[in-house]
């Protein structure tokens, strides 16, 4: 256990900095399940931005990799073109 002020501090910022991790990683996850998923073309395109700008934030923040991001978008934006 900590024994110092800053030591305990250091603990609770980690923690919420891990749940906010957390949910961000798993909000962008689902939303390429879902776009990945879609068969319309326009509700795709709609999607596509929103998806685009969650991966990008992720990268932004270092909780994905920025080659995982270029990855994923390509690979998405490839999906959407197809349709």
């Amino acid at each position: 256990m900590a024994n110092h002020k800053s030591a305990l501090k250091r603990i609770r910022s980690s923690a919420t900095r891990r749940m906010r991790n957390r949910y961000q990683h798993k909000t962008a996850r689902n939303a390429v399940r879902d776009l990945r998923a879609t068969t319309d073309k326009k509700e795709a395109q709609a999607q596509l931005n929103n998806v685009l700008s969650m991966v990008d934030k992720l990268a932004k923040n270092n909780i994905i990799h920025k080659n995982k991001a270029g990855n994923l978008k390509s690979s998405l934006t490839k999906h959407v073109n197809a349709l």
